[in-house]
């Protein structure tokens, strides 16, 4: 049951924020100051250790040509989600412990005013971000090769460098228990030194409507954070915020263990995977 909140890991730059998003002043810096202090917690944190490159949110390329109003509309939605996501994430009081896997990887939720019961996936990768950026970004058309919650992911429409409308169907629990789901979500992402932060929620996309057999759920807001590992840079510190609206009469009780166990499954599968020899190609973040 996973939406592929996995994203395009690049930043805007301030100026560009504002002309592209329609953001204020104001808001653009609100939004810095969050990523500041979310990715850079303190005297002594991994942040001290990582070179952190020139500024808050930097560009990878500009932009050729003017937004249109739709496109507009979803770089918006996107904006708004990462901050939401952001918001979240920075607030570290009322985590309780959902589940603890052997490994160590861990889930974590919450519940909060208008947006419900939230979860937090914790793991250590093996890979340094770089590789875990290629295959889950440039590679995420083909989550659904290595990923048996997933069926497929399709790119529908990309707004610029940091900005997509993606397509993710979601297969069905074992015994049908939670049948198959599909997500129409729009994606943003922006970095903070060496942290990527990946956001995204469900949008509407008038060339994607409703599928017969599958029942339209929405996500979000959902992020995904990876930054390099305190102990060992090598490796990457995996957070995966998660909110999901399954849609459909299900019990709490069934929700909160598919979205714990979604959360560690993927985690394993991802390890799986990257351990059996996906493409190690090292990009810039």
């Amino acid at each position: 049951m996973l939406p592929a909140t996995f994203k395009l890991c690049a930043g805007i730059s301030y100026r560009h924020l504002r002309n592209m998003t329609g953001m204020g002043r104001g808001e653009a810096v609100a939004l810095s100051q969050k990523l500041r202090r979310f990715a850079d917690p303190g005297p002594g944190n991994w942040i001290s250790q990582v070179r952190r490159r020139s500024s808050l949110l930097s560009c990878r390329t500009e932009e050729k040509r003017p937004y249109g109003e739709a496109e507009m509309s979803y770089v918006r939605q996107g904006e708004e989600a990462m901050q939401k996501s952001v918001h979240i994430l920075g607030d570290l009081d009322g985590w309780k412990t959902e589940t603890v896997a052997p490994n160590g990887d861990r889930v974590l939720s919450k519940v909060l005013p208008d947006v419900g019961k939230v979860f937090k996936l914790e793991a250590v990768l093996d890979q340094p971000l770089a590789t875990l950026y290629t295959e889950l970004v440039d590679n995420m058309e083909s989550m659904g090769d290595w990923n048996p919650n997933v069926k497929q992911v399709k790119i529908l429409q990309k707004i610029g460098q940091d900005t997509m409308v993606t397509h993710e169907v979601a297969s069905e629990t074992p015994g049908n228990i939670v049948g198959p789901r599909d997500f129409v979500s729009v994606r943003c992402a922006k970095r903070r030194g060496s942290t990527c932060f990946l956001a995204g929620m469900s949008t509407k996309y008038s060339s994607m409507p409703e599928q017969k057999g599958v029942v339209r759920a929405e996500n979000g807001p959902t992020c995904i954070v990876l930054r390099p590992n305190a102990e060992d840079p090598t490796k990457t510190k995996f957070i995966w915020l998660l909110s999901l609206d399954l849609k459909g009469w299900l019990p709490k009780t069934i929700i909160n263990q598919v979205l714990s166990q979604t959360q560690l499954d993927f985690a394993q599968n991802l390890r799986t995977h990257m351990q059996e020899g996906a493409p190690s190609v090292a990009v810039a973040c």
